[in-house]
């Protein structure tokens, strides 16, 4: 599974629009509304990273109201709760 954090700066009239209309693409597991430089933080997990353009570039960065991404890839996972997660799935 490779996992992405978007951070996405929307209209600030159009946020929780934007917010909706991104949870709902596919590939997308969480928006968040959040404080600091951006205004959303989209968690994308997909199995290619093919996938990954077909998410971000052709989806998400297209929704009306978004004005701006910076996407960073994940490595690694060291949240003790993905881990437990992962091993209950039979993933090593």
């Amino acid at each position: 599974m490779i996992t992405a954090i978007v951070l996405i700066n929307a209209e600030v009239d159009q946020i929780p629009e934007v917010a909706q209309q991104i949870a709902d693409l596919d590939g997308v597991t969480e928006v968040y509304s959040v404080t600091g430089t951006a205004d959303l933080i989209a968690m994308v997990r997909v199995r290619h990273h093919d996938d990954m353009a077909t998410v971000i570039a052709d989806h998400l960065n297209k929704v009306p109201g978004v004005r701006s991404t910076d996407t960073h890839i994940a490595f690694r996972a060291y949240s003790k709760h993905d881990l437990e997660a992962a091993f209950s799935l039979g993933i090593e």
